[in-house]
């Protein structure tokens, strides 16, 4: 089942995502960092050493955004980060932020699709993605790509919503999601599908053993899932032999 944002309009979910990410990208950063409670960007950090031992030195951050997780990938002291959207709203936000922290010179934000990478194969040591994955339109396709451009040797580190299955968390999620964060969100942001198609989007992904299980069909060795907050989110690893 394919969800997407505005279900009253023409276009497939590609396009009706970057339409959303642009309408919403001046209010992004504040809304995800409070509708998370500031809990994303503890989640980055931990994706980000997971790293540590392998001191990638080109990295590629796909559906990168405003820039936050390749600014925390910065931790890493690459040579360089790329990153990769579909939305120029979110790109000319992170390129603000970029300049504001004089870090231009370190990470390049790039216009594209992130199931069609305009990179060479082999090329980068490490791919990563925080909760962009969920906005594939064709997951295995982009999983794929992401594979493609990856070095031999070379690791994915992604972030994703996952469904917490255990009572209490279980049913606290479900409210949050369903009733209290759509409303924040379109106060917030003035686009009430926006928040909306969020819960909507983590209710059908396959995460856990599913989502592993379509890593290592599409080439991806040593895979692995650790929960974060309860299973509120997952971080994923996979290999390139």
């Amino acid at each position: 089942m394919t969800v997407v944002p505005y279900k009253d309009k023409e276009g497939g979910k590609k396009e009706q995502v970057a339409d959303m990410f642009n309408n919403i990208s001046k209010k992004y950063d504040l809304l995800n960092h409070v509708l998370s409670l500031g809990i994303d960007i503890v989640w980055r950090k931990k994706a980000v050493r997971l790293l540590k031992d392998d001191q990638p030195k080109l990295i590629l951050d796909i559906a990168t955004g405003t820039g936050d997780f390749a600014i925390e990938a910065l931790a890493l002291n690459p040579d360089k980060v790329i990153g990769v959207d579909i939305s120029e709203g979110m790109l000319a936000e992170g390129r603000k932020k970029l300049t504001r922290r004089k870090l231009d010179d370190r990470i390049e934000l790039q216009l594209g699709d992130s199931e069609k990478l305009l990179f060479e194969e082999n090329k980068f040591d490490a791919v990563i993605v925080s909760f962009g994955v969920r906005n594939f339109e064709n997951l295995e396709k982009g999983l794929a790509d992401m594979y493609r451009v990856l070095k031999p040797g070379g690791k994915t580190v992604i972030v994703e919503f996952s469904k917490p299955k255990k009572f209490p968390m279980k049913q606290a999620y479900n409210f949050y999601f369903k009733y209290i964060l759509p409303k924040i969100g379109k106060v917030v942001s003035k686009d009430n599908a926006a928040y909306t198609y969020l819960p909507e989007s983590v209710q059908v992904f396959p995460d856990g053993k599913a989502f592993m299980d379509i890593l290592e069909k599409v080439g991806f060795k040593n895979t692995r899932c650790k929960e974060l907050t309860f299973g509120i989110s997952s971080i994923y690893v996979g290999e390139k032999q």
